[in-house]
C-alpha cells in the first residue's frame, strides 16, 4: 500500500504521541499554525473554522471533537479543514484548565457541588471502560452494567457539557477576532511577495528577450 509505514506504530507510541507528539508541542503548535496561514481561503472563513474548533475544544465529546468542530464549521460556513486543526487548542496541556472551568461553572449553573478535578479523569476513565465491557458483552454471555454510565452522565459528562458552553463560545468569539486580522495581513503580504516575485521573473524574461532580439538584429546586419 503506497504511504504505508514501513514499521507500524505500537499501541504505546500511538499513546505517547497522543500526549506529547514527536518534536513537542512547541513544533506541534507552530506546524498548526504554518498550516492555518497556507489555507486557501479568506481570512473570514478560516477564521470561523478557528473558532468553531476552539469551542469544540470545552466539549466533553472526546473522540468526536474532528467531527463536531467539522459540522460546526460547515454550519457556519467556516473552513472544515481550520476547525479541524483548531481542536488542538484541547491539549495535554489545557485540557486541565479547560476541564475545571467547565465543571466549575456547569456545576454552579445546576445547583450542585463541583468534583474535584482528579476525579472528574478518574470518571472518564471508568465511564470509558464500562462503555467497553458493555459493547462486548452485546456479543458475549457477559452481563452488561449501565447504572455507572447514567450516574457518569449525570454526575460529570452533563455539568461538563452545561459548563463548557459559556467559555467555549467566549473562547471562540476571541480566537476568531484575534485570527481574523492577523489571517488576512499575512494572506495580503503573501500575495505582495508573490506579485513582486512574479514581477523580478517578467522582467528577467523580458529582459532575455530583448536581448535575444538584439543579438539576432546584431548577427543578421
Amino acid at each position: 500500500m503506497v504511504f504505508k509505514r514501513r514499521t507500524p506504530k505500537t499501541t504505546y507510541q500511538w499513546f505517547k504521541e497522543a500526549l506529547y507528539p514527536k518534536g513537542g508541542w512547541t513544533r506541534a503548535f507552530w506546524y498548526v499554525t504554518y498550516r492555518m496561514r497556507r489555507l486557501p481561503d479568506p481570512a473570514h472563513k478560516i477564521s470561523r473554522g478557528i473558532a468553531a474548533g476552539v469551542f469544540t475544544s470545552f466539549t466533553p465529546l472526546f473522540g468526536f471533537h474532528f467531527v463536531v468542530a467539522a459540522s460546526l464549521a460547515a454550519l457556519m460556513r467556516g473552513n472544515i479543514l481550520a476547525a479541524i486543526l483548531a481542536t488542538f487548542f484541547g491539549n495535554p496541556i489545557t485540557f486541565p484548565l479547560i476541564v475545571a472551568v467547565s465543571m466549575e461553572v456547569g456545576s454552579s449553573l445546576l445547583g450542585r457541588p463541583s468534583l474535584p478535578l482528579p476525579m472528574v479523569f478518574e470518571a472518564f476513565t471508568a465511564a470509558t471502560l464500562d462503555l467497553w465491557h458493555n459493547m462486548i458483552a452485546i456479543f458475549t454471555p457477559a452481563t452488561t452494567h449501565w447504572g455507572g454510565l447514567f450516574r457518569f452522565f449525570d454526575g460529570v459528562f452533563l455539568p461538563y457539557l452545561v459548563g463548557g458552553i459559556l467559555p467555549g463560545l467566549a473562547c471562540g468569539i476571541a480566537a476568531y477576532f484575534l485570527s481574523n486580522p492577523l489571517i488576512a495581513a499575512y494572506q495580503r503580504a503573501r500575495v505582495a511577495r508573490l506579485k513582486k516575485r512574479f514581477a523580478k521573473k517578467r522582467e528577467k524574461v523580458i529582459s532575455r528577450i530583448e536581448r535575444q532580439k538584439s543579438e539576432s538584429y546584431s548577427a543578421a546586419e
